[in-house]
C-alpha cells in the first residue's frame, strides 16, 4: 500500500509539472496578428527534367488531357480553402511574362502546361487577384563566382562542386533511386488531389529532404556539406527571405506554389519562425 501510495504521489507530481511547463508560442507570439502562409509543394506538370532524377515520357501526367484536368481544378478547389491574397510561384522576381500570358488566357487562349499557370492563374481568377508574385532566387555561390575577385575564388568553388553530380552509387542513394520511381507510379495511379495530400505529407517532405544528406553529401570530409549549404541550402533561405519580404500585412495570406524540393526546407523554416502563422498543405481547410 505505502509503495503505491508514493508511484501515485509521483505520477501526479509529474503530470503536475508537465501542466504548467510555459507554451513558447505564448511567450514568443501572443496575441500578436501575423500572416498566414501555405506551401504547396509541387511536381513540375511541365517535367522539364532538370533535376538529378528525369522521369521517362511514359511516367510523366499528361496535365493538359481533360481527365487530369478535371483534377487540377479538383486540386484547385482544395487549395482555394487557404482562401489566399497574393499568390507566390517559383519563378524570378519580373513575372511581367506570366501577367501577359495571364491575360492571353483571360482573353480566351490556352494555358500552359506549368503549375504556376495551371494551379496559379486558376487561383488568382477565383480570387480576383491582379498580380502573381515570383520568389525563386539563385544562391549567393553564383554571384561569386562570376564576381569581382572570381579569380581567387573559382577554384575553391570547382574543389568543392567537384564530383557533386549526384550519381552516388551508395546504398541509401539507391533507395532514394527505388522511391522516385515509385514516386512516378503514384503520380499516375492516385487522384490528383491524394498525391498532393500525400507528397506533402510532413514526414514524406523530410524523408525527401533525406536525400541530400546521403550520397554525394558524404565527398570528402565536408566537401559535400559545403557544396549543399553554399548552393541548395542558400537558394532556399534566399526564397524564404522573399517571401518573408512579400509579407506586407499581418492579413496577408500568402499562398507558396514550388517545387517539392524547396518546399521540405520551407516547411520546416515556417514551423521554426513565430513570424507566420503557418498553415501546412495536409491543413488546409481545418
Amino acid at each position: 500500500m505505502k509503495s503505491f501510495i508514493i508511484i501515485l504521489l509521483a505520477l501526479t507530481i509529474a503530470g503536475v509539472a508537465q501542466a504548467q511547463q510555459p507554451d513558447i508560442d505564448a511567450i514568443l507570439i501572443g496575441d500578436q496578428p501575423r500572416p498566414a502562409v501555405a506551401v504547396v509543394g509541387t511536381f513540375h506538370f511541365a517535367y522539364y527534367n532538370l533535376d538529378a532524377h528525369k522521369t521517362e515520357d511514359h511516367m510523366q501526367v499528361d496535365i493538359l488531357s481533360p481527365s487530369a484536368q478535371q483534377e487540377v481544378e479538383a486540386l484547385v478547389q482544395y487549395i482555394a480553402r487557404f482562401n489566399p491574397t497574393k499568390i507566390l510561384v517559383e519563378s524570378g522576381p519580373n513575372t511581367g511574362y506570366l501577367m501577359r500570358k495571364y491575360e492571353h488566357w483571360q482573353a480566351g487562349e490556352g494555358m500552359g502546361k506549368n503549375e504556376r499557370e495551371q494551379l496559379g492563374f486558376r487561383l488568382m481568377a477565383q480570387f480576383e487577384l491582379d498580380t502573381i508574385y515570383g520568389i525563386d532566387a539563385w544562391p549567393l555561390v553564383y554571384q561569386l563566382y562570376d564576381g569581382q575577385d572570381s579569380n581567387c575564388i573559382r577554384p575553391i568553388v570547382d574543389s568543392l562542386y567537384e564530383g557533386w553530380d549526384f550519381q552516388s552509387d551508395e546504398f541509401w542513394s539507391r533507395r532514394y533511386d527505388v522511391y522516385y520511381d515509385k514516386d512516378d507510379s503514384l503520380n499516375l495511379e492516385m487522384p490528383l488531389t491524394d498525391y498532393f495530400l500525400w507528397m506533402n505529407d510532413r514526414h514524406v517532405l523530410e524523408r525527401g529532404y533525406g536525400a541530400y544528406l546521403v550520397g554525394d553529401f558524404k565527398l570528402g570530409d565536408t566537401e559535400g556539406a559545403d557544396a549543399l549549404s553554399m548552393h541548395w541550402y542558400n537558394r532556399n533561405l534566399r526564397i524564404y527571405r522573399n517571401i518573408q519580404r512579400l509579407a506586407t500585412s499581418p492579413d496577408d495570406r500568402l499562398l507558396v506554389i514550388i517545387g517539392q524540393g524547396h518546399a521540405c526546407i520551407l516547411d520546416h523554416l515556417f514551423r521554426c519562425s513565430p513570424e507566420f502563422d503557418y498553415v501546412p498543405f495536409t491543413e488546409i481547410g481545418q
